[in-house]
């Protein structure tokens, strides 16, 4: 990832932990989640690893929630993705941009990514294929401390595209814990968005 001014810090990461995350977020009013590693620790209810960042999922018609948690912050849009640029207070960002990279102030390390996704008629959408979809009730669940999350299947389904170590390794911590319909659920869409996946065998 780049960055179009103050390039020095942009690849420079002090992820926000989940408390101060949920702190922030919880004064949103609308629906969020966290997502990425941090989803699937939630998941499985133990650490698994050391995390580079900490995302947070948010519905598009929802983005401003972003700049009014997060004010007197800088909200950088990915935007062409790969390339960062100031997201400007008010400005609603397009579809084709998916991630807004937060941090306190300039070169200030960055401290939370935020994802958007679609949400059309009471569903959730998929960034990546629109004919995978489910009601955005059903995308997320709560952690015994009530904290917010993307339910694993729906992160993996995410993870799947190139997974890397880590993303294996998030995948062999979950999958014992998906039942039947989730594991069917991510079998199908996977197979539909990326066509045979050595995850698919496994699932079913």
């Amino acid at each position: 990832m780049t960055a179009d001014a103050d390039t020095a810090p942009a690849t420079r990461w002090d992820p926000a932990p989940l408390p101060e995350v949920v702190g922030l977020f919880g004064r949103a009013g609308c629906r969020w989640w966290i997502a990425g590693g941090h989803a699937i620790e939630l998941a499985v209810g133990r650490e698994l690893r050391p995390h580079g960042d900490v995302d947070v999922l948010l519905l598009r018609d929802d983005q401003h929630a972003v700049q009014d948690v997060l004010p007197g912050w800088e909200w950088w849009a990915a935007d062409p993705p790969g390339t960062l640029r100031p997201w400007l207070r008010d400005e609603h960002l397009h579809p084709g941009v998916h991630d807004v990279w937060c941090r306190p102030g300039p070169g200030r390390p960055w401290r939370i990514q935020v994802m958007l996704d679609e949400g059309r008629g009471g569903e959730w959408v998929s960034r990546r294929d629109a004919t995978v979809r489910r009601p955005v009730a059903g995308i997320g669940a709560v952690s015994p401390d009530g904290i917010p999350y993307l339910r694993p299947e729906i992160q993996l389904y995410y993870k799947a595209k190139r997974p890397r170590p880590k993303d294996e390794l998030d995948f062999d911590a979950v999958l014992p814990l998906l039942d039947t319909v989730q594991r069917a659920w991510l079998a199908d869409a996977v197979s539909r968005t990326l066509g045979p996946h050595p995850w698919t065998a496994r699932l079913r």
